[in-house]
C-alpha cells in the first residue's frame, strides 16, 4: 500500500471513529434535554391541574352568574372556566361518597360553583393573592377555596427538583463538551506533522484550517443525523411502552430535543476543532515531536 492510499485510509478511520464517539456523546446529550423538557412540561401540567372553586349563593341570578363568569374569564392566572351546577355538584357529590347528600335533609345542599383551571405561572399562594380578595368581595360569592398548602409543598418540591436537574444537566453537558473537544484533538493530532509542513510551505492558518473544518461539519452532521434518528427511535418506543406520557412528551419536547441535538453536533465539533488546530498552529517543530 503507497503512502498516500495509507494517509487516505487512516484519515477514513480517523472520520469514523469521530463520527461514532460524537454520536454517542450526542445522545448524551439529547437524553439529558429530553429529560429537562419532560420534567418542566410535567410540572406545567401538574400545576395546571390547580383549580380556584368559586361556590355561589342558591339566590344568585342568571344575569350575575353570566356577569361573574366574564369576570373570571378575564382573569389573567385563567387558564379556562368551568360552571358546575347545583345538579352537577349533587352527582360529583354523590358518586365520591357513595349516598345522596339530599337525603339527608331532603333538598340538594350542595352549591352552584365556577372552577377556575389556573395556568402554570400562577399556580401559587402569592400570585393568587392578587385576586381573591376582589373575589370574596362578590356579594354573590358564599367562599373560595383552592389548595394552599398543596400548592406551596408542590412548588417547593418542584424547584427543588428542578435545581438537582439543572446541575446534573450542566455537568452532563460539561462532560459531553469535553469529550467531543477530545475526539476532535485526537482526530487533528494523527495529522500534525501535514500541518507543520502547510506551515512550512507557507500555507496561511486559515488555508491549514480549512480541510479540518470540512471534515469536522461532516462529523458533526453524519453524527448529529445518526443521534437524531437513534433519540426518535428511542421516543417512539418510550410512547408505545407507556402512551400516558403522550401529556408531557409534547411536540415542543421532542424538537427541542432533536433540534439542540442537531445543532450541537455541528457547532461543538466545528469548535472544537477549531481550538485544536489552533493548538497545533503554535507549536513549533520541536514541541510536535515530543508530544
Amino acid at each position: 500500500m503507497s503512502a498516500k492510499h495509507k494517509t487516505r485510509s487512516n484519515i477514513g478511520l480517523n472520520i469514523v471513529t469521530s463520527c461514532i464517539s460524537t454520536t454517542l456523546v450526542l445522545v448524551l446529550i439529547g437524553i439529558v434535554v429530553f429529560f429537562v423538557s419532560v420534567a418542566r412540561e410535567f410540572s406545567r401540567n401538574l400545576r395546571e391541574n390547580f383549580t380556584v372553586t368559586l361556590m355561589l349563593d342558591d339566590e344568585t341570578p342568571n344575569s350575575a352568574a353570566y356577569a361573574l363568569q366574564q369576570q373570571l374569564r378575564a382573569l389573567p392566572c385563567a387558564a379556562f372556566v368551568n360552571y358546575v351546577s347545583k345538579e352537577k355538584a349533587q352527582a360529583l357529590q354523590t358518586a365520591a361518597l357513595g349516598c345522596d347528600p339530599a337525603e339527608f335533609n331532603g333538598s340538594n345542599p350542595m352549591p352552584a360553583s365556577f372552577e377556575v383551571h389556573l395556568k402554570a405561572d400562577y399556580a401559587n399562594p402569592d400570585s393568587l393573592k392578587q385576586f381573591i380578595p376582589a373575589l370574596k368581595a362578590n356579594r354573590y360569592v358564599l367562599d373560595v377555596d383552592y389548595p394552599e398548602k398543596l400548592m406551596d409543598d408542590i412548588n417547593r418540591n418542584i424547584r427543588n427538583i428542578s435545581t438537582v436537574l439543572l446541575v446534573v444537566a450542566g455537568l452532563l453537558m460539561f462532560v459531553s463538551f469535553v469529550l467531543i473537544n477530545n475526539t476532535m484533538r485526537l482526530s487533528v493530532f494523527s495529522r500534525r506533522f501535514e500541518i507543520r509542513t502547510m506551515q512550512l510551505i507557507g500555507a496561511r492558518p486559515s488555508f491549514i484550517r480549512r480541510p479540518f473544518m470540512r471534515n469536522a461539519f461532516w462529523v458533526g452532521l453524519i453524527a448529529a443525523v445518526l443521534a437524531v434518528a437513534l433519540l426518535s427511535f428511542g421516543i417512539k418506543l418510550l410512547l408505545e411502552f407507556d402512551p400516558a406520557q403522550s401529556a408531557n412528551v409534547t411536540w415542543y419536547v421532542v424538537a427541542l430535543t432533536l433540534g439542540a441535538v442537531f445543532v450541537a453536533g455541528i457547532c461543538l465539533t466545528l469548535i472544537c476543532a477549531s481550538f485544536s488546530v489552533n493548538r497545533y498552529l503554535s507549536r513549533s517543530e520541536t514541541e510536535l515531536y515530543r508530544m
